[in-house]
């Protein structure tokens, strides 16, 4: 099958020419919300992550920011730039921008400089009672200096990726509605760490109020993170609630790789998604595996 995969990434923390001066990646063993990442940290190179499949042609792809503590993200989009232009693919790059900074401004002219650079993330995901699955410090959502400066996004034509936890989506929600010219692509279908039924009713109604915002896409990304022994069929009821409030035309496949390699190969976790859309027919499959992220990210278009 062809494909697009809205979401993945590459890095070097093993090297030192450039030295991106990555953080999580560098401290060996430790503890992430989704588990022990030892066997991810090291050098994860372009052609691994273009050999990861051996049934399905990744035609385009869009690689995310992967490391908050990067003190130059722009560096970084250089780095990931050098490789895209190496290389015959069609690549966007959604890069590090952090808006709560005094220099927001600044970064963000330096970012849009890359022929790639799509859009821009800086996560959200905080839980004042649970600091072990927080991948921020703080509720950027309540950081004036982040919520003023979230403007300026739209005004560079960029999107939005949007990693946050249900609990949150509420509030997101609300703000969001204030920046309707803001493409935004909720991460890892909205994070559904809490598959209890009250966790899972938290997560719904999240996403429902999300979805009543057209300008809001999700992505079907990361489950691993959430259930490490997930498949078709525990998934299948998050895929049918998604497709339903957002339509296909809002939602894509991401692999999160090498992330979620940790819990699944390549070719399984495409396979698995697509058995949860194929019954909808080619449409829907032609949406999530390509045309949604196409249009969004405004990748070449491929044929299906």
């Amino acid at each position: 099958m062809k494909l697009v995969d809205s979401h993945h990434h590459i890095w070097i923390p093993e090297q030192t020419s450039p030295d991106l001066g990555y953080g999580w990646l560098r401290d060996i063993g430790s503890q992430k919300p989704f588990g022990d990442p030892t066997d991810i940290q090291r050098d994860y190179t372009w052609q691994e992550y273009i050999d990861e499949s051996k049934s399905h042609d990744v035609q385009s792809s869009v690689y995310v920011q992967c490391d908050g503590a990067i003190a130059n993200p722009v560096a970084e989009t250089e780095w990931v730039q050098s490789v895209i232009d190496r290389n015959p693919a069609t690549v966007g790059i959604v890069g590090l921008v952090n808006l709560s900074g005094k220099d927001a401004q600044t970064h963000l002219e330096a970012q849009t400089r890359f022929a790639s650079f799509k859009g821009v993330r800086q996560i959200l995901s905080f839980l004042d009672d649970k600091p072990e699955l927080c991948f921020s410090a703080e509720h950027l959502l309540r950081n004036p200096q982040w919520t003023d400066q979230f403007a300026l996004i739209g005004e560079h034509g960029l999107s939005f990726d949007l990693q946050l936890y249900p609990e949150q989506m509420h509030e997101a929600a609300a703000f969001l509605s204030r920046h309707p010219q803001v493409p935004v692509i909720i991460d890892h279908a909205g994070s559904p760490y809490d598959q209890t039924s009250s966790g899972l009713a938290s997560w719904q109604q999240g996403l429902s109020e999300l979805a009543q915002l057209p300008n809001v896409s999700v992505k079907l990304s990361g489950f691993g993170m959430f259930d490490r022994q997930w498949t078709a069929e525990s998934i299948m009821p998050l895929v049918i609630f998604i497709l339903e409030k957002f339509g296909s035309q809002r939602v894509m496949f991401g692999s999160n790789f090498p992330v979620d390699k940790l819990m699944a190969s390549y070719d399984d976790t495409v396979e698995r998604v697509f058995d949860c859309v194929k019954h909808a027919g080619d449409n829907v499959i032609n949406d999530v595996f390509g045309r949604t992220a196409q249009r969004i990210y405004g990748l070449e278009l491929i044929s299906t």
